[in-house]
């Protein structure tokens, strides 16, 4: 874990992390349960997930056989859990049999959402929820969903907070209620939009900054392709490693708030981005990136 730690809160983690999206397309438990252990032998101690990301179904809208649930996969591997490990949990989307895909808009529905990860995931409390929102601009203020669960870190249940897939006044309006230990967007080296700005803003707040989508980019929930750059596979055959790593470790390079969360069913790629925390590269490689 060459690429340092960054504190995410109260707590100190990796910048390496895990992310639990894919781990449910597979439908052989075994895997997923193999890559979890794995990632923590490895020395992953920030793992990301939610109570909606399942198969067959679910964000990815993938799988076969019976329903798998990512925090049920980590709870069956991981619990009791190491001391140090970090599960990051997100609310605000949820998929029900009556509603299917839907947002929660009321304090009775997080709660509810904040409940059903406790029970996933068999713990008291979750160690950070994000608050995901839906980007609507000028019409979705996050005060009151912000509020309702900072009153739920009151009662215990959660230990930290965080917001996702939100602009910077939305962080702002996070900061006026509750402190915020991370923020997690959609970025990568091709994926950038607006978000160099609230980058630089987290880190001068001492807030984590979690990418998605740091591997797929544009592909975003399908996943990596095979739509590099000629930047990103010269930089790739220089150091003989993959597209990925690259993508990877420039991420990493972007900020020393940065923590990634690769996601993978795949114990093969799973090493490989693990080992893209040790890719060093020049300010000159770097520049051909931007």
């Amino acid at each position: 874990m060459s690429a340092g730690t960054w504190q995410l809160g109260d707590v100190t983690v990796d910048r390496m992390g895990f992310g639990a999206m894919r781990i449910t397309a597979n439908p052989h438990r075994s895997v997923a349960i193999a890559v979890l252990r794995r990632a923590v032998e490895l020395g992953v101690n920030h793992i990301d997930t939610a109570a909606f990301y399942a198969s067959p179904g679910g964000t990815l809208r993938v799988g076969e056989g019976e329903k798998r649930y990512a925090n049920e996969l980590i709870r069956e591997a991981l619990a009791p859990y190491p001391d140090g490990l970090v599960i990051t949990t997100k609310v605000g989307p949820g998929e029900d049999e009556e509603r299917g895909f839907y947002n929660a808009t009321t304090a009775a529905e997080l709660r509810e959402q904040v409940e059903t990860n406790l029970r996933q995931l068999g713990v008291d409390a979750l160690d950070v929820v994000n608050l995901r929102i839906m980007k609507k601009p000028g019409e979705d203020s996050i005060t009151e969903r912000f509020g309702w669960l900072a009153a739920l870190r009151d009662e215990g249940l959660i230990r930290q907070l965080g917001v996702s897939n939100v602009r910077l006044d939305h962080v702002e309006e996070a900061l006026a209620i509750a402190p915020v230990v991370c923020v997690q967007n959609s970025y990568a080296v091709d994926l950038r939009g607006e978000e160099d700005a609230l980058i630089s803003f987290c880190a001068d707040q001492g807030i984590a900054y979690v990418p998605f989508f740091a591997i797929a980019g544009s592909s975003r929930e399908g996943g990596s392709g095979t739509d590099h750059s000629a930047a990103v596979e010269k930089l790739a055959a220089t150091h003989n490693v993959t597209p990925q790593q690259v993508r990877l470790a420039w991420t990493l390079h972007r900020s020393p708030n940065i923590l990634a969360i690769p996601g993978t069913g795949n114990p093969a790629h799973l090493e490989e981005n693990i080992a893209a925390s040790g890719l060093q590269f020049s300010a000159e490689e770097l520049a051909t990136l931007d």
